[in-house]
Order: structure tokens, then C-alpha cells, then sequence
């Protein structure tokens, strides 16, 4: 959302229709990134078969060779994952897979990284068995072997500039999502909406009335930073300050500490080091003229503060 916003003002757009469509866009690719996560599980056992039936095929295999250990490509989870009908549907609906030769050999690079980490050879030779000494290792895995993955990220980075952005949230939807499993159930992935009505409503409608408000959001802003002129505010702060503003006329629902408190965060990863600091006294200010004229209506209790 504020990627969007920030290209909208750079580009002097006027209507809002584009870039609600490009929103639209941009949440279905992160959705294909989620996808693409749970589907590295099935080409790391690919991956490790292969290698299987190379050793096999040495000239003078050792037993080891002929006889391995099957404890990673027979683990319950993934094999779970593997088998699962609807991800597979969605996945081939939505045209998100791991074809190609160059696939293959990232997933190759990484499981050969995999052999050597610790927790792989722990998980190996561990005594114990059932579903959720699989599932600790495949959580483990996903954390250290995949989530962390260099090639990954390269792969990610090249198919879309804001991905890498969403990669952290994608990530934990993954983990969510295999704490949930469950023994003997069919597994279906998490919707891209726990709530679609209230959801998407909300990150359209968030969009929608900060860009139709923004001429007064610049007045208002104007008055709020001691004779600064606007064009002397870093332009990320600027949309920050304007996404605050509309949650708060606006949303009902979120309390204002929590709209402050998020804003805040947010402008430590995406602009400058005293950011934070000047969102924070910005928003403040208006906090507090906001509820001396009675403009800002929250929902419940303690939503004010």
C-alpha cells in the first residue's frame, strides 16, 4: 500500500481506479509467493531422491549409497504437502510452479546446502519418529533452509520488485500454516483473506480515501510542522503521514495507539533514521487536534487513546 501511494504521488496519477487495480495485482502476486513456499517442500524431496538414485548409479556404491536413509523423503508433513489435491489445484490455477532446468538446480544447490546443516543430520539420525518430530524438523527446515534461502531471494527479487517486501509476512503465513496441519486431514492452503469482506474492504478502502483526501491532508500537515514547507518533508513521511490520517477519520474499528504505534514502525524500514520520531510527534498533533474538534470517531472503548 504505500509502495502504491508513494509511485501514485510521484506520478501526479489523478484517478485512484489505476492504482486500486495495481493493489489488486500486487496482492495476488503475494499470494503466488505464499504458494511458491509451500510447494519448495515437494522439490527438495525431488531433489533429494535425485540424488539418491545418482549415488545409486556410481561405479562402486557403498552400502549407504544402495541402502539410504528414506527419513527425509518419506517425512509426514511433506509428503502431506505433496499429496494435497487443492493446493495443487489453486497452484496450477494461479500458474505457480517450479518447472524448468534452472529450478531444478537451485532446489539441487539447496538441498545440498541442507545436508551439511544441522539440523538435517540431527533430524537423521534421531531415534524418534511420528508426525510432529516431522513437523518440528519441516518448521525448522523452512526457517534456517528456506525462508533464509539466498537462491530463493534471487528468484523472488526477479520476478517482482515489491516481493521481497513480502516475503517476511509469506513466510510466517507458511509456518501458520504448517502448525495447523494435522494428522490424516486434507490440507488446503490459507486463504489470501481471513475475512474478505472486512479485508479487502479495508486496504481498498484505505487507498481510496487517502488519495481522495490528499489535498487536504497537505493543508492539514502544512499546519502541523512549524513553518516547515511541505517539499522540505521526506515524500515516504508525507504518505505515511497521509495513511495515518485517513485511519484515523476513518476507521472506526482500529484504535488510534494502534494507528500511531504501526506508522511509527513502518517508517523505520522504509524512510529516513528520525523518521519515526517525526511521524511520531506529527501524528500526535493531530491526535490530539482531531479529538479536540470531535473529528475523530472511534468505535469501543479506550479506541481514543
Amino acid at each position: 500500500m504505500l509502495q502504491l501511494l508513494y509511485a501514485h504521488y510521484q506520478s501526479n496519477e489523478q484517478d485512484f481506479i489505476k492504482t486500486d487495480r495495481e493493489l489488486n495485482v500486487s496482492l495476488d502476486r503475494m499470494y503466488d509467493m505464499y504458494l511458491y513456499l509451500l510447494l519448495t517442500f515437494d522439490e527438495l524431496i525431488r531433489a533429494a531422491e535425485n540424488k539418491m538414485e545418482n549415488r545409486k548409479k556410481k561405479l562402486r556404491p557403498s552400502s549407504e549409497d544402495l541402502n539410504p536413509n528414506m527419513r527425509f523423503v518419506d517425512n509426514l508433513l511433506i509428503n502431506q504437502l505433496s499429496n494435497a489435491e487443492i493446493l495443487g489445484e489453486i497452484s496450477k490455477k494461479r500458474k505457480v510452479n517450479w518447472m524448468g532446468a534452472e529450478s531444478q538446480e537451485m532446489f539441487r544447490k539447496m538441498f545440498n546446502s541442507i545436508l551439511e546443516s544441522e539440523a538435517y543430520v540431527l533430524y537423521m539420525s534421531n531415534e524418534e519418529n511420528g508426525y510432529e518430530v516431522d513437523r518440528a524438523f519441516v518448521l525448522q527446515l523452512f526457517k534456517d533452509s528456506v525462508a533464509n534461502s539466498p537462491w530463493l531471494y534471487n528468484f523472488f527479487d526477479e520476478k517482482s520488485i515489491y516481493w521481497m517486501d513480502d516475503l517476511d509476512l509469506c513466510c510466517s503465513m507458511v509456518l501458520k500454516t504448517i502448525k495447523a496441519m494435522k494428522p490424516g486431514e486434507d490440507f488446503s492452503p490459507l486463504p489470501l483473506y481471513k475475512d474478505p469482506a472486512d479485508e479487502s474492504t479495508f486496504v481498498h478502502d484505505l487507498l481510496r480515501k487517502t488519495i481522495q483526501n490528499n489535498v487536504e491532508y497537505d493543508v492539514l500537515i502544512t499546519a502541523m510542522v512549524d513553518n516547515w514547507e511541505t517539499d522540505r518533508i521526506a515524500k515516504m513521511d508525507m504518505v505515511l503521514l497521509k495513511m495515518g490520517i485517513t485511519e484515523l477519520l476513518f476507521f472506526q474499528s482500529i484504535p488510534a495507539k494502534v494507528t500511531l504505534n504501526e506508522y511509527i514502525e513502518i517508517s523505520k524500514f522504509y524512510s529516513t533514521p528520525k523518521s519515526n520520531i517525526f511521524i511520531n510527534g506529527i501524528l500526535d498533533k493531530i491526535i490530539e487536534k482531531f479529538k479536540s474538534e470531535k473529528r475523530m470517531i472511534k468505535t469501543g472503548r479506550g479506541l481514543l487513546d
